[in-house]
């Protein structure tokens, strides 16, 4: 009967122990050197000992049906040591081996329960205090350790932002943030992990701003096992590519030998606490058991290999360290070793009986992050305002259009809450490439309005990792089909966190987006992209689409109340095509057009306010965008022809807010749905769904965009939704 992989390397330890084989350090670094002393080596020994418990234990307790997701720590417990380096107050985003780093840090903070926590998120239990039992996640709010899941490096643009954060909330002489101006970010990832673009992305944006003098304490942590589930990285591959590397210090050490892997962290914590610039930390590890679950890698490792790694042991390195100094015999190492496991099988018999999630509405609880409750916000006075506008000041009471509007709203919004910052490509100096941000950066300069470099996944990353530290950013993506190079930095992280954290973590921000079709200058998918779908099936986000320049200007200031107050993921796309018009009907009626409201003035638009023009019966079109603009031009050729019609333009298309919706169809007899965005995917599936179930009894049909992307030119709205082919549609509808 074979023996399986995590029992086997228990045996060796043990027969290690009281064979009394344990392999000298030889030159190994001297604890005394390391400024190590016997009380915290042994600690950290100790933690690394529960830690190799805990991943037993687990798979012991998934084995029963009672626990789940068994990816563990073993090989990697050297992180326990960089715990020891580090403070609580350093902010720790880490990868899904860092047991031993929780359990370690947790001793820093006396009072918690940590074995007893970590077990409750194993089985799974509702009682779990990070994730609710939503998933085996490590993290603590306690401990300054937001959650993590099965992460592939996606949480490297938020360490980045977070560090970056921290020389922002410095510089604007914010003393309340949640990181002190003395903290660290710390950021753990695998050695596969590495290469993956968003890594690769994080690592350069980390160096280009140290490279220019911006303030970056953050250390990457590279646990280099050498092999990504199956496939093994390049001898000297890491050390090759990081070792020169621009805006990053380069330290090494050896993870399995618990001296080693100390002093790499504390000279890491140092160098970046100290030069305020990021250090990549890279400590040598082994893998254990085998990547998760039921991976078996002999099956595509070679027996030598599986050897050496088992040989290079923390706890055998560890045990040695102890025994060597005179700190604890192997006979007292065994002895605590085997009182650990039997404490932690009896307290995870007690973490399998507590409750479980339940209900469809117990999982979903903490999709929404609970409100929260904040100072009053600041109210500029009349003088503030006229000196911020300047010239300005003497153009909103003539209309203008939505860009223009935008950008006088941002920069009130920018000087009633101090916390909120802008960053994107070209959002500073230029304005943008829309002029959108125009003067911002004049206005409230460099910490406030953050040029970004020419990367997607790094501007919502820089915005995760802010909103972490307190403010509330407002990030910039310059073209909608921009957004897929870096979706996940939403989908996977921004919103999940909230999910995996019980609430207990939130980044709220304002993802503004410039996009949608229309644009005759533009050809590709790229710079005229019509498709939303990325954002439709992500729970808890927010999407609004403006359709003129009134509402942008109340949407947005609803938008930042959702952030700041509701702690929401909102992502505000604004119709480029819709920027500059200024006329509805016929050139020179500025129909399209607006004065500018200043904060307090005009009627508020709350999330789910539906926009209601007109109050005919025969027809009722639902559309948003670029689609509200034509259908009120098809409005007033339909009603040449006696056709009585209401155009209902939806705002917010996440969520739709049904009830209201259904209200502002009304009495109308049917229903055309106009969508300037594909057919398949768009939001005019959805809302032919809705209609169905809560308004049987009318006619139903849609017009969306054609399956196509958008050409160059005369060409770039032949796919599209028209005028002419709402006036159509709706005619053949009220011949049904």
């Amino acid at each position: 009967m074979s023996v399986d992989a995590a029992q086997a390397v228990h045996e060796k330890f043990l027969a290690a122990l009281a064979g009394g084989s344990l392999a000298r350090r030889g030159d190994a670094p001297d604890p005394a050197a390391a400024g190590l002393a016997r009380a915290e080596a042994t600690d950290i020994f100790l933690s690394q000992l529960t830690s190799r418990q805990m991943d037993r234990l687990s798979r012991t307790l998934q084995a029963r049906g009672e626990g789940f997701y068994t990816i563990g720590s073993s090989g990697h417990e050297g992180n326990a040591a960089v715990a020891a380096a580090l403070r609580v107050t350093d902010m720790a985003f880490l990868h899904y081996r860092s047991n031993a780093f929780q359990l370690h840090r947790s001793r820093q903070r006396p009072g918690g329960t940590p074995t007893w926590d970590m077990l409750l998120s194993f089985a799974a239990s509702s009682d779990d205090p990070i994730s609710g039992g939503r998933h085996k996640v490590i993290g603590s709010k306690p401990l300054n350790i937001p959650p993590q899941t099965s992460t592939i490096a996606s949480h490297l643009p938020k360490a980045v932002g977070a560090a970056f954060s921290i020389g922002i909330a410095r510089r604007l002489a914010m003393t309340d943030c949640p990181l002190p101006d003395d903290a660290v970010v710390l950021a753990s990832f695998g050695d596969a992990s590495a290469n993956h673009s968003t890594a690769q992305g994080a690592f350069n944006t980390a160096g280009w701003s140290a490279f220019q003098g911006s303030p970056m304490p953050l250390i990457f942590l590279c646990e280099d096992n050498g092999i990504g589930i199956s496939t093994r990285t390049p001898t000297g591959w890491i050390e090759a590519q990081f070792e020169r590397r621009a805006g990053l210090h380069y330290i090494k050490c050896d993870g399995t030998d618990l001296v080693s892997a100390y002093a790499g962290a504390k000279e890491a914590a140092d160098y970046a606490r100290r030069t305020r610039k990021p250090a990549f930390l890279h400590m040598g590890t082994v893998r254990l058991y085998g990547h998760a679950g039921s991976d078996v890698q002999g099956a595509y490792l070679p027996k030598s290999w599986i050897e050496a790694d088992e040989a290079r042991d923390p706890l055998l390195g560890g045990a040695a360290l102890m025994a060597e100094q005179g700190w604890m015999t192997p006979a007292e190492i065994a002895d605590a070793y085997g009182e650990i496991g039997a404490t932690l099988a009896r307290q995870a018999e007690a973490a399998i009986l507590r409750p479980k999630i339940m209900t469809p509405a117990h999982v979903m609880e903490s999709l929404v992050p609970p409100k929260r409750e904040l100072v009053r916000a600041n109210t500029p006075s009349a003088e503030d305002r006229r000196a911020m506008f300047g010239s300005d000041a003497a153009q909103m009471d003539k209309p203008m259009h939505m860009a223009r509007l935008l950008s006088w709203a941002l920069a009130d919004l920018m000087l009633a809450h101090r916390e909120i910052i802008v960053a994107g490509e070209d959002v500073g100096p230029k304005g943008g490439v829309y002029n959108v941000t125009a003067k911002l950066h004049q206005r409230f300069g460099s910490a406030r309005v953050v040029n970004t470099l020419l990367d997607e996944q790094a501007i919502l990353g820089l915005a995760i990792g802010m909103a972490h530290n307190g403010f509330v950013p407002m990030p910039e993506i310059q073209f909608l089909a921009y957004v897929h190079n870096a979706e996940d930095q939403i989908r996977g992280e921004a919103a999940t966190l909230s999910f995996f954290s019980d609430g207990q973590y939130t980044n709220p921000m304002v993802i503004r987006i410039a996009g949608l079709g229309y644009q005759k200058g533009f050809g590709g998918h790229f710079h005229n992209d019509n498709s939303l779908a990325v954002f439709r099936d992500i729970p808890g986000v927010i999407l609004a689409v403006p359709s003129n320049g009134r509402d942008a200007v109340h949407m947005l200031r609803e938008c930042v109340r959702l952030a700041r107050e509701e702690q929401r993921v909102v992502v505000f796309v604004e119709p480029i095509a819709l920027y500059m018009t200024r006329d509805l009907h016929e050139e020179g009626d500025g129909l399209w057009t607006s004065i500018y409201e200043a904060p307090g003035d005009g009627a508020p638009i709350g999330l789910g306010e539906v926009g209601l023009y007109g109050d005919g019966t025969d027809l009722a079109i639902v559309t948003y965008g670029n689609g509200t603009y034509l259908s009120r031009q098809a409005e007033k050729l339909l009603a040449v022809d006696g056709v009585k019609a209401r155009v209902i333009d939806l705002r917010w298309l996440g969520p739709v807010n049904e009830d209201k919706l259904v209200a502002a169809v009304g009495e109308a007899q049917r229903i055309l749905i106009v969508d300037e965005c594909r057919i398949t995917g768009s939001q005019s599936e959805a809302l032919m769904a809705l209609f169905v179930e809560r308004t049987p009894d009318k006619a139903l049909a849609r017009l969306a965009a054609d399956d196509s992307f958008i050409p160059l030119g005369k060409a770039a709205t032949l796919t599209l939704p028209s005028r002419d082919s709402i006036v159509a549609a709706a005619k053949a509808l009220l011949a049904r």
